[in-house]
């Protein structure tokens, strides 16, 4: 890194790789920059998921599908926001992002036509086999690796470096690492207690599970730049961690007929908000909650990877009747057997769901009968720094920050202004993934103009 850069990168999860790549291959000298001790950031703990609207493999599925829908679901979950221009940027573009990562680099990914998940009429993620985000995540370090990009991992960049107004490097442990543009790659604020307290207060108090580096830098190197921010107050939580594993319990669970109760063994809210969405309503009742299910359900999740391990581990408690599982984990035995009769009628037609839920799936539930215990955390924050279609970072005055570019958890992302209810799946991975390759071709492109 001795000599200029065209491109630093500050931050090594998919944002930042995918942005290496793209300005790598088109002819640029790029350097990666990352924290912590290993490449992934809260990339590499996602499942892996990316919508990718009007994508080849869907024509070959027989989806149909298109941008204009994509932004449309993406428009009923989380309304009009701070990055209205992002969400149909992104919904125009995500079709090709995911043949660009299967097609031109070999990423090992395929169509999910087994689940939609929450935010999407029509099947249109695409992802790892294992639906582990790891995966995705060494693909592009393989990338990165057959094409020679430095990354130095455990290097932290202490603040940017800035010269009459235009980013021209970084300073890492006291010494310049001088570039021509940079790209902050470096994820959200969600590790900051005092930043999530001030934009996501609803949220604060709850575990975070998402990667350590997720300190805030860019929000802090924004504010000294006077950038602009946008959607603040918007997260993406996660309504059931496995506990004590620590493993997302697949939320195939709950789409296909699964309920969440609390102690008293009494649903609290609607399951259809999500994942995200109901992370919320499950922190209000208490620290922890239980998954109800059943076997068929049980059968359709263990062919997801993590699913199967967190199982494995003992997580997933069974038993003939809704008395008996009570019994067995610690829950008022009355109340599961109300709720599950009570929730079994509504499933089969006998009158209205008590909290209004009206996809069902293969509900109603049948013995035997599994019980997992989770609770809610927060793993990525959806607000950051606001940018234009190319990802240069915008001014709050008007303009954008000369040579700045940011994607992913340090952009603003699309999941609306406050909350978790706006969150899509894989909104996180596709904003990152197109913001990032879109910052490393418009960097090159810039250069190549002399600016």
């Amino acid at each position: 890194m001795s000599d200029t850069l065209d491109l630093l990168v500050i931050g090594a999860g998919a944002c930042g790789l995918a942005g290496a790549i793209s300005a790598h291959d088109a002819g640029g000298n790029v350097a990666i920059l990352e924290s912590r001790d290993r490449p992934g950031g809260n990339s590499a703990l996602s499942t892996g998921s990316i919508p990718g609207a009007g994508s080849r493999y869907q024509h070959a599925a027989g989806i149909e599908d298109s941008p204009e829908r994509m932004i449309d679901d993406l428009i009923r979950v989380a309304g009009h926001h701070d990055a209205d221009d992002l969400t149909r940027m992104v919904a125009t573009e995500c079709g090709a992002l995911c043949e660009w990562l299967i097609d031109d680099l070999g990423a090992c990914m395929e169509l999910i036509t087994a689940y939609r998940h929450i935010g999407h009429s029509v099947e249109r993620l695409h992802a790892p086999r294992s639906r582990r985000g790891q995966d995705l995540v060494d693909d592009l370090l393989r990338f990165v690796a057959e094409r020679d990009i430095p990354i130095a991992v455990g290097n932290r960049a202490e603040n940017l470096l800035v010269d009459d107004g235009k980013v021209v490097g970084a300073m890492v442990d006291g010494e310049v690492v001088a570039a021509r543009k940079v790209l902050l790659a470096t994820n959200g604020f969600a590790a900051d207690r005092d930043l999530v307290a001030e934009y996501c207060p609803e949220i604060a108090v709850a575990e975070y599970f998402g990667a350590p580096g997720s300190t805030g830098d860019a929000i802090r190197w924004g504010r000294e730049l006077g950038a602009a921010f946008g959607n603040m107050g918007a997260y993406q939580g996660y309504a059931a961690v496995a506990y004590p594993q620590g493993q997302l319990l697949s939320w195939t669970t709950l789409e296909k007929g699964g309920i969440l109760v609390g102690r008293n063994g009494n649903r609290f809210g609607n399951e259809d908000l999500g994942y995200s969405g109901f992370a919320a309503h499950v922190l209000g009742q208490g620290e922890f909650a239980w998954a109800i299910y059943d076997a068929r359900i049980h059968q359709i999740a263990e062919a997801e990877e993590e699913y199967a391990e967190m199982s494995g581990m003992g997580a997933v408690t069974w038993a003939d009747t809704p008395a008996e599982l009570a019994e067995k984990v610690g829950l008022d035995a009355g109340g599961l057997v109300n709720t599950v009769a009570a929730y079994n009628g509504a499933a089969g037609g006998e009158g209205d769901d008590a909290f209004g839920r009206t996809a069902f799936a293969l509900a109603p539930l049948q013995p035997p009968f599994a019980a997992v215990k989770v609770k809610p955390g927060l793993f990525h924050t959806q607000g950051g720094l606001l940018v234009d279609a190319e990802a240069r970072v915008r001014k709050s005055a008007g303009g954008t920050v000369p040579n700045l570019f940011a994607g992913g958890g340090a952009a603003a992302g699309i999941s609306g202004r406050d909350g978790a209810l706006g969150y899509a799946s894989g909104n996180g991975l596709i904003t990152a993934l197109v913001l990032g390759r879109r910052a490393g071709l418009t960097a090159m492109k810039e250069i190549a103009a002399g600016s």
